[in-house]
């Protein structure tokens, strides 16, 4: 087993070859002086099973460009089999035709990907399950649940009455997972978006008043909608509210936002490089490299991932 790191989260890759007992490649990937990415491995990775670990977070298209290149000269290297490792698979919200004349350009990526050279894909909590099928190579989808959850019972008095809000209809399955881990209740806030980037709440779908709301979902980017949320369920008499959500794409002002919200804390996990200044005392990260690593070691003993799932 060989694990190979891109330049987009370093911190994470490094950690996840810590778990697995394994030192990352050492690779120089560099840019030329027009921009174009180069790439060479420094070790030799024929017929071994490699693992290359790049989230696609900004600058998005450098990240995936970067990776695609990795994966071709893996390949090129007479690698046995090339796995992706993408924490954060970006351009998954570009999952269908939103209107006439749009590209659906996660089934491009996916395409990408695999004519890279790509075995088999390895990725968290993508925006849209559907995104599996994008691919015609095994694709193995973790969650941050589990994670999420040992934070949970160490951070929140649940013995309390405590209900899980889903910020859109779409997550109330993940809101329902953590309730019922929980024995908890579930709520969904109802939003509505009159342009890219930007929404309103309608209605809050749900009895949150005398509870403790922790907010689940996988992104969060400009932080507009979190804090909108947040503030629906305090004025609907929450005791408290806080956030766990997978990704922290955090990008603009989303930090500041944050800490002038009425949160308590924003949890996300360390899949993206950490985007806030250390003045942000509201939004911290967990991190998500034990479960990669022991992904990555069953993966590579042909053995069962199944239960990281769940």
């Amino acid at each position: 087993m060989k694990i190979i790191a891109g330049n987009s989260n370093r911190v994470l890759a490094q950690d996840i070859a810590e778990h697995c007992f394994a030192g990352l490649v050492p690779a120089t990937i560099s840019t030329f002086a027009d921009g174009e990415t180069s790439v060479e491995f420094e070790e030799n990775v024929r017929g071994e099973d490699v693992f290359i670990i790049q989230s696609t977070s900004s600058p998005v298209n450098d990240s995936l460009m970067e990776l695609l290149i990795m994966i071709d000269a893996a390949r090129r290297s007479s690698a046995s089999r090339i796995t992706a490792v993408i924490p954060y698979f970006g351009y998954a919200r570009q999952d269908r035709k939103s209107a006439s004349r749009t590209p659906i350009t996660a089934k491009l990526v996916a395409n990408l990907l695999v004519t890279a050279g790509a075995d088999r894909i390895l990725t968290m909590d993508l925006h849209a399950g559907q995104i599996q099928g994008f691919f015609d190579i095994p694709v193995d989808d973790l969650t941050s649940r589990k994670v999420f959850a040992k934070d949970i019972k160490y951070k929140v008095n649940t013995e309390e009455p405590t209900v899980f809000v889903s910020p859109d209809a779409g997550g109330a399955v993940r809101a329902r997972k953590f309730a019922d881990m929980f024995h908890g209740d579930i709520a969904i806030v109802d939003k509505r978006r009159p342009e890219a980037g930007k929404s309103e709440v309608m209605a809050l779908i749900g009895d949150v008043e005398g509870k403790h709301a922790i907010l689940v979902d996988d992104i969060v980017d400009s932080g507009g909608t979190l804090c909108s949320a947040a503030k629906a369920i305090m004025d609907a008499g929450a005791l408290s509210v806080r956030a766990y959500i997978t990704h922290g794409v955090l990008s603009g002002e989303a930090c500041n936002k944050v800490e002038k919200s009425v949160l308590e804390e924003l949890v996300v996990t360390d899949s993206i490089n950490d985007r806030c200044p250390k003045n942000c005392k509201k939004t911290r990260q967990v991190s998500v490299a034990p479960l990669f690593g022991e992904a990555i070691r069953r993966v590579s003993n042909e053995e069962s991932v199944s239960s990281l799932f769940s």
